[in-house]
């Protein structure tokens, strides 16, 4: 499957207000995220490295003691076991990217 129209897939709720529709690699997760405006992912960690790329929107993001407020084109690493939370200030698109594959999103599709 190498070639996906992500914006039409099924999305998974991943958070409550947080949409994802995603596939996976034998090594990473890759989603095509959707925030509904003021949402906020609780502050979380997991084994995963992620990569967040914000398409759209205005995305208040925290990792471990820093907050910074992200636009169209920003990114942001998380390490491994990285404590982390978001604020969507506007609904928000992003692409959303973990290694290894998130095996619990798998399980929620």
């Amino acid at each position: 499957m190498p070639f996906i129209d992500f914006p039409t897939k099924k999305p998974t709720t991943i958070f409550p207000g947080v949409h994802s529709a995603m596939e996976h690699s034998d090594h990473i997760t890759y989603g095509y995220v959707l925030l509904e405006k003021s949402v906020k992912v609780p502050l979380h960690s997991h084994s995963n490295e992620q990569w967040t790329f914000v398409l759209e929107g205005d995305l208040e993001f925290t990792l471990e003691n820093e907050t910074k407020t992200m636009q169209p084109g920003m990114g942001v690493l998380v390490p491994a076991n990285a404590l982390h939370a978001a604020h969507a200030i506007t609904e928000c698109k992003l692409i959303d990217v973990f290694t290894p594959v998130r095996e619990d999103y798998k399980a929620m599709e």
